[in-house]
């Protein structure tokens, strides 16, 4: 069967056939997060088999991918009290005591993070029929980040570079359902309600360490295509996240659009997007024991009002 051509039309479809809005009340402001059961965090602990633990996170540093895209850039790190203070007598503690403190500026998705539902609007409404308006200069009133704090669930990995072969992909080349059913069979994983998946690119790898890492921030890039939608959808994951800056392929399929694909996932299903993960550690791991699923443990800061948040995510084998 071809694939369907991918057009403005497609994309109102998707949009239309699998909206969440509703489903779980009117008043929700979790979207697909609603799959995760307590049987499901149960289930997810029992993959906990040899005390293994990779961190998912970049460093929060000036080494990072901002480069100055939507006037984003790397966190700032500052101290404002420090042992040399201490040692000169600047600080006025008694009995010889002394202190160190700092101070971090960041965006809030400057690097490792998830979107919230509030992230993305589609013509003035975010997930669940709310109005965009409701984001204001004060934050969120609806689908802030804090309303995502506790995400556990069972986590799958997907390395798409190691099902073709190669070392990575290359921008431009999109990640369709097909792709991702080959994945699932080459790595003996099935994806079910619930699940975590994290999506494997390499974009990161190739791109870490170049100057203005190559573009890597809001430039072209691999990919989900608009054609995983319905993957996405019918297996009723609850957050995907991969290891590039923007989750979907760029160019945008879409001539005249941008990131359309985000348009279905989160603001027509609620489904949270995690981006510039750092996968590579644990795709080696898997590469090595066969094992592509794990207990993952992957909450935001709990930022009222947000609509994003950096994460430390932790995959637990």
């Amino acid at each position: 069967m071809a694939a369907p051509e991918i057009t403005i039309d497609l994309l109102n479809q998707y949009c239309a056939e699998y909206r969440n809005w509703g489903r779980w009340g009117d008043d929700d402001e979790v979207g697909t997060l609603n799959h995760i059961t307590p049987d499901k965090i149960v289930e997810s602990a029992g993959l906990v088999r040899q005390g293994k633990v990779f961190s998912l996170e970049l460093p929060l540093d000036g080494n990072g991918p901002q480069t100055g895209a939507f006037g984003r850039v790397n966190p700032i790190h500052q101290m404002v009290a420090t042992g040399t203070d201490h040692v000169e007598g600047t600080q006025d503690w008694p009995m010889g005591w002394g202190v160190a403190d700092d101070t971090l500026f960041l965006f809030l998705q400057g690097g490792t993070q998830w979107d919230a539902l509030a992230h993305i609007f589609h013509d003035g409404m975010m997930y669940n029929g709310y109005d965009a308006r409701l984001v204001s200069s004060t934050g969120a009133d609806k689908n802030g980040i804090e309303n995502q704090k506790t995400v556990v669930s069972r986590g799958v990995l997907l390395d798409i570079p190691a099902v073709r072969g190669v070392e990575h992909l290359l921008p431009g080349e999109a990640i369709t359902s097909e792709d991702l059913d080959a994945a699932c069979k080459h790595h003996g994983v099935e994806v079910g309600t619930g699940d975590i998946v994290l999506i494997r690119t390499g974009d990161m790898a190739r791109r870490r360490g170049l100057p203005g890492w190559d573009g890597f921030s809001a430039g072209d890039s691999p990919g989900l295509s608009l054609l995983s939608a319905p993957w996405l959808a019918e297996r009723e994951v609850a957050a995907i996240a991969t290891d590039t800056w923007g989750a979907e392929v760029r160019p945008n399929e879409i001539e005249g659009s941008f990131q359309p694909l985000h348009l279905v996932m989160v603001v027509a299903m609620g489904l949270f997007v995690g981006e510039i993960w750092y996968l590579d550690e644990l795709a080696a791991d898997c590469a090595t024991d066969g094992i592509y699923e794990f207990q993952l443990v992957a909450p935001p800061l709990v930022i009222p009002r947000a609509v994003g948040s950096p994460l430390n995510p932790q995959a637990i084998k």
